[in-house]
C-alpha cells in the first residue's frame, strides 16, 4: 500500500475550528476514476458528492504539488528555455548586431537605424495583450505554438529584403511574433510545483544569457564570410526545433479543467506522474467555474485593479531602465567617463550623420562581456526571493539601480563606472525576472496569460520611449538623463512595496471568483491532511 500525502494550497488559511480539532486524515483504498460532475445553477459544476466533507476529491493544484517536480518538469525546462533562448534572446540580441552594419552597408541616416530597433519594439507592444488573449481563449500551447511559426517564417524572410522599407516592415512582423514568448512562461508555471517555481522561472534566465552568447558568436564566425542576410536565416533555425518539439509539449491542465475538457487534463496529469513515477492522486477532479477567458475587464475587477495598475508601471520601468542602461553603457564606455559625454557629443555632432563604423572584434567581446554581467543577478534574485517576497526582491532590485544611477553623477574613473553598471545591470535583470515570476502567480488561469501579455506590453512602451532619454536627452545633459532613470526605479520600488498580494508560498489561483475559491479551499482546510492511497503500487 502506498500512501501519498500532501496539503491544498489556497486563498484562504485555515479556520479556528481546524486548529481545534487538530489534523484529519482520510485513507480511501482503490482507484476511483469515473466523474460525474452536475451543473449548479449558477454554471459551475461539481462533483455529485460535494457537499460531503468525507469524499476524496482534489484539484490541479492539488496534483501539482503531489506528482512533484521530475523527469517532465526537466524536459519542459529545456524547451522553454530553448523557446527563450532561440525566439527571444537571439532576435533580440540581433538588433545590436544588424543596425550598425546596415548602417554603413546601405549608408542610413541615424534615425532610420534607430527606427530599425523601434519596430521590432512596437512590434512586440501591439501584439502582447493579443497573444495573451489567444491563450485564455484556444489554450497556451496554441498561442505559443503559432506565435514561433510566425516569427520563424517572418524571420527567414528578412534575410531576403531587397530595401530599407522591406526588412523595416518584416522586422516589425517578427517583432509581432516575438511579442508571444512570454506566453511560455504562463504553461511552464503551471506545470511546476510551488516550491519548485521562483527558482526554475528565474533560471529561464540563464538561457537568455545562452542565446545571447551564441548570436554573437554566430555573428563572429557569419558576418566576416556570408554577411547578415545568413546571420538573419540561420538564427532563425532554433525556432524551428522548438516547433518541432512543441508537439511534445502538452496542454496547460489548469487550462483544460477551466475550458471544461476534464477528460484531457486527467491525461494529462497521469502523464507527469508516469513520467516522474509518481502515482496520482485518487479520487475525483473538481470541475472548475465555467467563466469567460481572456477578458480585459477581469484585469480591472476590485479585487485586481490596483494590482494590474501598479503592475504595468513596474514592467514599464524595468524594461525602461534595463534597455536604457544597454544604451547608456556604449555611450559611457566609449566617452570614458561620464564627465566626457558631454565634450564628446559636442564633437560627434559636427560630423557627418552617415559616419559609420562596422562592429570590431573587440565589440563583440563587450558585447558578451555585458550579456555575462547579468548572471550575478539571477543568483542573487534566486537567493532571496523565496527569503524575503516577491515584492520585497523587486522593490530591492530597483533601490539598487537607482543608488548606482546616482553614484554615476561622480566622475569615477573607467574601472569605478564598470563596477558600477555592472551592478546595475544584474539588479534590474533580476529584478525582471521577478516580474516573470510575480505576475503568472497573482492571476488567476482564466486571465494569468493575458494579465502577463499586457505587462509585457507596457515594458515595450518602456523600451520604444528609452532611447528618447538614453540618447537624444543625453545630448542636452548627462545629469538629467540619470536623474530620470534613478527617479523611474524609486518609484518602482514604491509600487513593488504597495503591491496588494504577495505571492510567496502561495499556489497558483483557479478562479476569479473569491467565493468559489473559499468554497473549494473549506473542502481542504476541514481535513488538511488528506492521505491519497493506491493499492497495489509498491511502498
Amino acid at each position: 500500500l502506498r500512501v501519498v500525502k500532501f496539503r491544498r494550497t489556497g486563498e484562504s488559511s485555515r479556520s479556528d475550528e481546524d486548529v481545534i480539532s487538530g489534523e484529519h486524515e482520510i485513507q480511501i483504498e482503490g482507484v476511483r476514476t469515473e466523474l460525474e460532475p452536475i451543473e449548479l445553477e449558477d454554471g459551475a459544476a461539481v462533483p455529485k458528492e460535494f457537499a460531503n466533507p468525507t469524499d476524496d476529491t482534489f484539484m490541479v493544484e492539488d496534483a501539482v504539488e503531489a506528482i512533484g517536480f521530475g523527469k517532465f518538469q526537466w524536459k519542459l525546462s529545456v524547451i522553454t528555455g530553448l523557446a527563450w533562448a532561440s525566439n527571444y534572446a537571439m532576435e533580440m540580441m540581433i538588433l545590436s548586431i544588424l543596425a550598425p552594419q546596415l548602417h554603413c552597408e546601405w549608408r542610413l541616416p541615424s534615425w532610420q537605424v534607430a527606427l530599425l530597433t523601434s519596430v521590432v519594439f512596437v512590434g512586440m507592444m501591439s501584439s502582447s495583450t493579443l497573444w495573451g488573449n489567444i491563450s485564455d481563449q484556444y489554450g497556451r500551447k496554441t498561442g505559443l505554438k503559432i506565435s514561433v511559426l510566425w516569427t520563424l517564417y517572418y524571420g527567414i524572410l528578412s534575410g531576403f529584403a531587397p530595401v530599407y522599407s522591406w526588412i523595416l516592415v518584416l522586422r516589425g512582423l517578427v517583432g509581432f511574433g516575438i511579442g508571444g514568448v512570454p506566453q511560455s512562461v504562463t504553461l511552464y508555471a503551471e506545470f511546476l510545483p510551488m516550491k519548485a517555481r521562483a527558482k526554475c522561472i528565474l533560471l529561464i534566465e540563464v538561457f537568455w544569457a545562452i542565446g545571447t552568447v551564441f548570436e554573437v558568436l554566430l555573428a563572429v564566425l557569419v558576418m566576416p564570410t556570408l554577411g547578415w542576410r545568413w546571420l538573419l536565416i540561420l538564427s532563425a533555425l532554433p525556432l524551428l526545433l522548438f516547433a518541432v518539439l512543441c508537439f511534445w509539449l502538452p496542454e496547460s491542465a489548469r487550462y483544460d479543467v477551466l475550458s471544461g475538457n476534464q477528460e484531457k487534463a486527467i491525461a494529462t496529469l497521469k502523464r507527469i506522474a508516469t513520467e516522474n513515477g509518481a502515482p496520482m492522486p485518487l479520487g475525483k477532479l473538481i470541475i472548475s467555474r465555467q467563466e469567460d477567458r481572456g477578458k480585459m475587464r477581469d484585469l480591472f475587477t476590485p479585487h485586481f485593479r490596483w494590482t494590474t495598475l501598479l503592475l504595468w508601471f513596474i514592467w514599464f520601468s524595468n524594461a525602461f531602465s534595463y534597455y536604457g542602461l544597454v544604451l547608456l553603457t556604449t555611450e559611457f564606455f566609449q566617452a570614458g567617463d561620464v564627465c566626457s559625454i558631454s565634450s564628446r557629443r559636442k564633437e560627434v555632432k559636427a560630423k557627418c550623420s552617415l559616419t559609420c563604423e562596422y562592429l570590431t572584434e573587440e565589440d563583440y567581446t563587450d558585447l558578451l562581456w555585458t550579456t555575462l554581467s547579468e548572471f550575478p543577478g539571477v543568483l542573487v534574485t534566486l537567493w532571496i526571493i523565496d527569503r524575503i517576497g516577491r515584492k520585497k526582491t523587486m522593490a530591492l532590485s530597483f533601490f539598487v539601480f537607482s543608488f548606482c544611477s546616482l553614484l554615476l553623477f561622480l566622475c569615477v574613473g573607467r574601472n569605478v563606472l564598470t563596477v558600477l553598471l555592472f551592478i546595475a545591470r544584474a539588479f534590474i535583470s533580476g529584478g525582471f525576472q521577478a516580474a516573470y515570476v510575480y505576475t503568472p502567480e497573482v492571476y488567476p488561469t482564466a486571465t494569468r496569460a493575458l494579465g502577463l501579455g499586457t505587462c509585457s506590453g507596457m515594458a515595450r512602451v518602456g523600451a520604444l520611449i528609452t532611447p528618447f532619454i538614453a540618447q537624444v536627452m543625453l545630448e542636452s545633459s548627462v545629469y538629467l538623463t540619470l536623474v530620470v532613470y534613478s527617479g523611474c526605479c524609486l518609484l518602482a520600488a514604491v509600487a513593488s512595496c504597495f503591491l496588494p498580494i504577495e505571492t510567496k508560498g502561495r499556489g497558483l489561483q483557479e478562479s476569479s471568483h473569491r467565493e468559489w475559491g473559499q468554497e473549494m479551499v473549506g473542502r481542504g482546510s476541514r481535513s488538511p491532511g488528506v492521505t491519497r492511497s493506491h493499492s497495489g503500487s509498491q511502498e
